[in-house]
């Protein structure tokens, strides 16, 4: 196996730490710990950006690889991968954003993207992680 075979693998180990760090630094902020809970998020962000590359560059390598299964399975697959799609798209804006304000100190502005930016990329981490296996594991 070369380097190319083992990104998706590594893909789905990145979006399921994301999805771990967003846990934790949620925890974190409810219990007031801030600097702890930027740089949990920073860190969030930096291990999502890693897939976004490794992620693009399994595409431009391998092309796209198609669900084998068929049935109710596969309208299941269809469904967690669309709306995963869809909103993997907004993740980076929206958690931009979040980011921004954040570390400038509009911590009103902040809290009121993060409540949407939290779940969308935490659905968007998990669903990529169920993706990964259904396309390779099942």
């Amino acid at each position: 196996m070369n380097f190319y075979d083992w990104l998706p693998e590594i893909n789905a180990i990145l979006n399921g730490t994301a999805a771990v760090l967003l846990v934790i630094g949620y925890i974190l902020i409810r219990n007031r710990q801030r600097e702890a809970h930027r740089k949990v998020m920073l860190t969030a962000f930096a291990v999502s950006s890693v897939f976004l590359a490794c992620y693009l560059l399994n595409h431009y390598h391998a092309g796209i690889k198609y669900f084998e299964g068929t049935g109710l399975i596969r309208t299941v697959y269809l469904a967690i991968l669309g709306t995963h799609t869809v909103l993997a798209v907004l993740v980076p804006v929206l958690a931009i954003i979040s980011l921004n304000r954040g570390l400038s100190g509009k911590i009103d502005k902040h809290r009121k993207i993060a409540r949407w930016t939290l779940p969308i990329w935490l659905y968007v981490s998990v669903t990529g992680v169920i993706v990964y296996v259904m396309l390779y594991r099942m």
